[in-house]
């Protein structure tokens, strides 16, 4: 059972929930970065680190500043890896 917060000047917070949701991937289409970063625990810098050495999928290019990946790729990525994220 959730209960409420009372703050100091008498405002009461709704409860907030201690089991956020997991991240989940769409079944097809395209991610950008913090949803992949999102199930992978890695950071920014190793992932794109990772890119340039050939263990994760490069990326398709929409414009000069905009990167995506397929969700496929991704996935396959997780099933490779046994599905626990450590890259």
């Amino acid at each position: 059972m959730f209960h409420w917060t009372i703050l100091n000047d008498g405002v009461q917070m709704p409860p907030t929930n201690p089991f956020p949701k997991a991240p989940v991937l769409p079944d097809v289409g395209f991610v950008r970065l913090p949803q992949i970063l999102s199930v992978l625990p890695i950071g920014k810098s190793s992932w794109w680190a990772g890119i340039r050495a050939g263990r994760y999928p490069a990326p398709i290019k929409l414009g000069p500043r905009t990167s995506v990946w397929r969700v496929e790729d991704i996935k396959a990525l997780l099933a490779a890896l046994g599905g626990n994220g450590l890259a």
